[in-house]
């Protein structure tokens, strides 16, 4: 082969091969650009419903696997879960627990209005075991002293409990509530035993800021609240 004409044909060679090398750089980079999206995305979806979500539900993953305890939206669940977040009220401001609707626990799955959080989920056993759980609900963020005058409903198959901080003068519960938050932190907690293989447990839970309340006052404007409730299981036979 003439030694120009190979020259020719090494040269158009090594230009393809610098082509296809530069398009796949760009398309790697591309992938990895898409890539960091995604996981932006997703970090910022975590961030805010860890930092400023309405109410999550958690199990712990172990209990869930291993012991088959699981959390629904609906009674007739199809998939584990170990994580539930309900949606988010932006800018509610006070009302009173009078004028809530009457069939808060009769919807599942987030059903807000637009001045109260109301979330109903159900915990299953999935397994083949009996077991005792426990459950605890703690305030985990709260900016301007929203707690001050919040007012948590929590229905337990049915059963209604209201739920409010102690009076900020020590004086004992809320007029309107049935019970005062367990500490400062840590609203309720509840304990079920012989929860049977296929046993459901129906939660609803209602926050809304109650105007009737003396703490009810222009200083709260702005303020947060991000509620969290935890099972465990503590016993299985």
């Amino acid at each position: 082969m003439d030694e120009k004409l190979r020259d020719v044909l090494e040269l158009r060679r090594t230009a393809k091969e610098v082509k296809r090398h530069v398009v796949v750089m760009r398309v790697l980079g591309l992938l990895v650009i898409i890539l960091i999206a995604i996981v932006s995305i997703a970090y910022a979806i975590s961030y805010f419903y860890d930092k400023y979500g309405s109410f999550t539900v958690r199990i712990d993953k172990y209990d869930m696997v291993k012991q088959g305890l699981t959390l629904s939206e609906n009674p007739d669940w199809e998939r584990t879960q170990s994580v539930l977040n309900a949606d988010i009220v932006y800018d509610m401001t006070n009302i009173s627990g009078e004028d809530l609707p009457a069939n808060l626990d009769k919807v599942n799955g987030s059903h807000n209005g637009d001045n109260y959080i109301a979330y109903t989920f159900y915990l299953i056993n999935s397994g083949d075991d009996t077991l005792s759980y426990e459950g605890e609900m703690t305030l985990e963020n709260v900016s301007n002293k929203l707690d001050e005058a919040i007012r948590i409903a929590v229905y337990i198959n049915g059963e209604r409990t209201v739920y409010g901080k102690t009076k900020s003068g020590g004086g004992g519960k809320e007029g309107d509530c049935d019970a005062e938050f367990d500490t400062s932190n840590i609203v309720m907690s509840t304990k079920k035993t012989s929860f049977k293989p296929k046993a459901k447990d129906k939660y609803t839970v209602v926050v809304w800021l109650e105007g009737n309340d003396p703490d009810c006052t222009d200083e709260l404007i702005g303020g947060t609240l991000k509620l969290g409730m935890d099972f465990r299981i503590i016993e299985s036979t």
